[in-house]
């Protein structure tokens, strides 16, 4: 009895080049890319600053509404919570651009100290 879906007979015009079938070796980091990626994320987190500093300005300019008990509670919730991401995502980049830049500085050092 014959396959009832036959496999597909490979076309000889596809052939599995090297590059296919081996993976990418990933890049070494050198200390121009991680200078690079320092700057980049030190920018990012100092924007995320500048606006989670004007968040906190609007928010603490605007009074929380005072009628309703639960109203408040979740204006309080609502107001930490956005103010809390924001300061999440400025302390994330500050700690990465600080981390590259420890990183580049290794770099430089350890290809100083190799003789050439």
């Amino acid at each position: 009895m014959a396959e009832p879906t036959p496999a597909p007979k490979p076309s000889p015009l596809h052939t599995n080049s090297p590059s296919e079938t081996q993976k990418a070796e990933p890049a070494s980091p050198t200390p121009l890319r991680c200078f690079t990626g320092a700057f980049i994320a030190g920018g990012l987190g100092y924007a995320l600053y500048l606006l989670t500093r004007s968040i906190a300005e609007v928010f603490a300019n605007k009074p929380l509404p005072t009628g309703n008990y639960v109203a408040t509670n979740i204006a309080v919730a609502v107001r930490t919570l956005v103010v809390g991401m924001s300061t999440l995502g400025t302390a994330i980049f500050g700690i990465s651009a600080v981390g590259l830049i420890a990183l580049g500085i290794q770099l430089l050092i350890k290809q100083l100290r190799q003789p050439s």
